[in-house]
Order: structure tokens, then sequence, then C-alpha cells
């Protein structure tokens, strides 16, 4: 990769004079630097005619009237446009390009499930409307419920959850339940350390004492530590399978019935779902409670806080213990949503309510979209189409890149490698940032914990061989370079609108008010 060319094009120029300069911009081609949206206003300039008020306020108003004019842009329509516009092609996203991200699995959404989540009746139902006027919300929540319940082999699914934490929390508000209910008091979490990093925090959060079980030279539970520990105080395990080393946990079954032996439940994270939906039953494995994350096994959008969605599937164990409200078919055919007026007599033991409303209808419409339109078969073959391609970039990077759980047998949705024998100097982030000069979103760093200089890479099932290949290429080029030394890369990326941040000061010190020509 070339350093920035002789015409003194500098990316990392980042002062209002550089921006609006056009003789010190950033311009780059059709690139445009894009000063703040403040920075381009006009005093007294607006792209909309506002009347004067025909009446003075009202009584009682008056003294909230502003005195200063209020500190906004001032840009004309085309001017407004062309802003958000040109900021819009400095975003990367999945239609863009693949979003490797380990244990993420950010995949292609389908359009025909956008075209029924915008669908007349679904996208303008307001969450307070009457329950006889949204009998078909009803009925496409209590679908999507019975195939995810379906698809894992479990009794029940609680759909209020909104994300994937979120949904942990209510797996764990379940355990902590079914414990009261019998008088148990509980308090230890067995957590792996090939877990996702919000399972601890999560059973934390739910006033649990955490212990962690060590894994195995080949990235696996310990199931000796893990037996050993087991015990009258051991309220659990969360676990995650597929695990985070990209490797499925062949002793489920057995963690599972020692667990329940010793009296506790056993909680999995679905975030890796993908990599076996309709392949394996998390319910024949002995799983108490699994939440299944909506955006990543059944292509709903992912990111941007939210529309997150996070529906649990529990076991006849815990089922009893689910939040309210939930959807429940009556001797009519009818659907209705069950709330507190009805716990009494059709849901008891409930542990409460976890959110104002029954979920998110966008994601729920999407995900019965696709789970509809692939079928049992089709599903299946997500499955196998993700492991696949795992298992192609693992395998095609053997001798560029370290892989410490290469010989584990095959991985599973992702692929898992680390920075062992880069040269003195070159760090994983150097080879995260040389893949955006190769035109990629940077895989996962640092995860998991286990492996030094973790690089985490999902292609998932929606990547071809052609696309594979090239990001590949590009990452076999970048781990060469940082073997060989290559000093550039320690600076890149060189073609990004920004050049490398300084990461500590990033997430210590952000800058992200701006306060008249000073940011604050």
């Amino acid at each position: 990769m070339n350093a920035p060319n002789a015409s003194g094009w500098q990316p990392e120029m980042g002062n209002a004079e550089a921006r609006t300069s056009p003789t010190a911009s950033g311009d780059r081609a059709l690139m445009l630097e894009e000063a703040l949206i403040f920075e381009l206003r006009e005093p007294g300039t607006t792209g909309v005619d506002i009347d004067e008020p025909a009446a003075p306020p009202l009584a009682g108003l008056a003294r909230f009237l502003r005195q200063d004019i209020a500190a906004l842009p001032g840009l004309s329509e085309p001017e407004t446009v062309r802003h958000y516009t040109r900021l819009s092609r400095q975003n990367y996203a999945i239609d863009l390009g693949p979003f490797p991200l380990g244990s993420c699995t950010m995949k292609h959404n389908p359009r025909l499930n956008e075209k029924v989540a915008r669908m007349a009746g679904f996208a303008d139902l307001h969450p307070l409307v009457p329950q006889q006027a949204a009998g078909g919300a009803f009925e496409v929540i209590n679908e999507l419920a019975h195939w995810l319940i379906t698809l894992t082999g479990m009794h029940g699914v609680a759909m209020t959850p909104k994300a994937g934490a979120h949904g942990e929390l209510c797996g764990v508000l379940c355990i902590k339940a079914a414990l009261a209910a019998r008088g148990d008091t509980r308090n230890v979490m067995l957590v792996p350390e090939s877990a996702h990093g919000t399972n601890p925090a999560t059973a934390a959060f739910a006033g649990f004492t955490i212990e962690n079980i060590p894994a195995t030279a080949e990235g696996r539970v310990d199931l000796a530590a893990l037996m050993a520990r087991l015990g009258p105080e051991v309220a659990g395990v969360m676990i995650t399978n597929p695990n985070t080393c990209g490797l499925f946990e062949r002793d489920m079954k057995t963690i599972s019935d020692a667990v329940h032996a010793a009296g506790g439940y056993v909680y999995c994270d679905g975030a890796n779902f993908n990599a076996i939906v309709g392949k394996v039953r998390p319910g024949d494995l002995g799983i108490d409670a699994m939440h299944i994350n909506l955006h990543k096994t059944f292509s709903t959008p992912h990111g941007g806080g939210g529309p997150g969605s996070g529906p649990v599937v529990l076991s006849e164990a815990l089922a009893p213990y689910g939040p309210l409200p939930f959807t429940a078919r009556q001797a009519d055919g009818t659907v209705l949503l069950i709330e507190e007026q009805d716990a009494a007599a059709e849901h008891p033991h409930s542990f409460g309510r976890m959110a104002a409303f029954h979920g998110q209808m966008g994601m729920f419409t999407r995900a019965l979209a696709y789970i509809l339109s692939h079928g049992a078969d089709g599903l299946a073959r997500v499955a196998e189409d993700a492991v696949l391609n795992a298992n192609y970039v693992l395998r095609s990077l053997d001798g560029d890149l370290d892989a410490p759980f290469g010989g584990s047998g095959p991985c599973m949705h992702e692929a898992l490698f680390s920075d062992v024998g880069l040269a003195d100097g070159f760090s994983t982030l150097d080879v995260a940032k040389g893949l955006i000069d190769e035109g990629f979103h940077p895989m996962t760093v640092y995860f998991p914990l286990v492996v030094h200089g973790a690089m985490l890479v999902e292609p998932t099932e929606t990547e071809s061989k052609a696309g594979l290949d090239r990001f590949i290429a590009s990452l076999r080029s970048l781990a060469q370079r940082a073997k060989a030394g290559d000093e550039s890369l320690k600076s890149a990326p060189h073609f990004a609108p920004r050049r490398r941040l300084d990461e500590t000061q990033a997430a210590r010190k952000p800058v992200l008010v701006w306060k008249g020509d000073a940011a604050a």
C-alpha cells in the first residue's frame, strides 16, 4: 500500500481551516473532506421561511421566550442534503462489503424482510393500540415464538427482551426466580473463559457471585475443573456454545447433566446460534435458558443502539418463571397478550416484566419472514455455509497467521488467529488498521481474552467464495508485511477519512460537543 500521494493529501487534517480551505483540504477525487455542519453554517441563513407568530404566547409562557437566536446551523436544503450524503459516503455498511467481526454475525439483511416490515398494519402499529386491533401482530409474534421453540427444542420463549444482554438478564432472572421458589439460596454462577464477556457482567448485575472456569489447551471448557467446582452454592453455569474460540463444546450434554444433578441450571449464550441453527437443538443438550439474537441468526438489522431483539427460549423447568407479557392462543383460536391482570390464572410464577411493551415489532416481522422464506432445509444450509466459510478462511491462512486452536478440529462460525509470529513492535492493531486501507472493515480484535492479540473473523454464510478470496488475500498480505516489519503498517490507515487515532485518548477524552468555534 502506497503512502499518501504527492498532491499533499493529508486525511488527518482536522481543524476548520483544513476542512474548508480549497487549497489545504483533504479532498480526494469524489471523496470530499467534510466539515462539521456547524462549521458550514452562515449566520442568518435558513432553508425555510418562518412567519412571525400571529398572536402573543399564552399567559405564563412569556418567560420561556428565547432571548437569543438558536445556535443552529443555517443551511439551505441543497447544502443540507449534500452534507449528509457526503457523510454517508464515508460510512461503511454491510451493503458495501463484509463485516468480518467475530461473534457478531453481521450478515446481509434480505430486502424481502424489509418489505414485510414496512407493510401497513405492522410499520404503523402503535404500542398502545387496543388488543382487538392488533390481532395480526399477535399472530406474527406467536408464530415466530413457535418457530424459535421448534428450532431450539425448548418449552417456552420470552419475546420481550430487547437485545442479547437483556436476554441474558431475562434468563438469569428466571434462574433466580426458580431458586427462590424452592427456597434455595445458591449464589454462585460459573462462567467459562470461553464465554461471551457480557455473561459474567449480567450474572453479577443480577446479584450472583462469579467464578471463572478455565479453558483447556484446545480452547474448550475444562470439564474436570467445572465438575470439581459444582456444589450446593452453585446456581448454574453460563456457557457459550459454540464458544468464542469458534469451537463447539463437545461435552455440553455432560456439563448440563452434571449441573442439573448438582441442583443448578444451565444458561447458554445464543449469540453464535447461526452456526448450528437447523442442525442442533440446544434443548437436546440440556440447556435451560438461551437468548437468541434475532439480528445475528435471523438477519434483522444490527447495531446503532437498536433496534435489537433478544428472545429467550426456556426449558420446562424455567418456563413458569418467564416474564410478562406473552402471547397465548385462546380457545376460540385468537391470540391475545397475557399481562398482569391475567397473570394469577395464566402465569402465577412469573418474575415480572422486562419492558413496557412486547418487544420490537419490526424485528419480529423481519425474523419471521427470514425463517419462512428459508424453510427448515434453508436454515440448515445457513449453518452449513457459515461453518464452511469460516473453515475456508482458517485453512486458507495456514502459515500466514497463527491459529492457536487450529488443531482442535474444524471451527464453527468463526476463525481465531493471534499475533504470534509478527515482527517485534508490530501488533494485532496494525493488521486491523491495515485492513481499512484494503477496503475492509476490521475483524474483532483482542477478544477472546484467552488468546493474546486475538483476531476473530466471522465471515457468515452470505459471503461468496470470490469475496472471501479477496478478503483472505488482503489479510495474507498484511500478515506478511507485519512479519517483515513494514514500518508503513504502523501508521495505517493511510486512505481513510481520518488517520489512526490515539486509542487511549479517544476512549477516555472523547470530544462529543461543539460549542461556538471550539470543541469541548
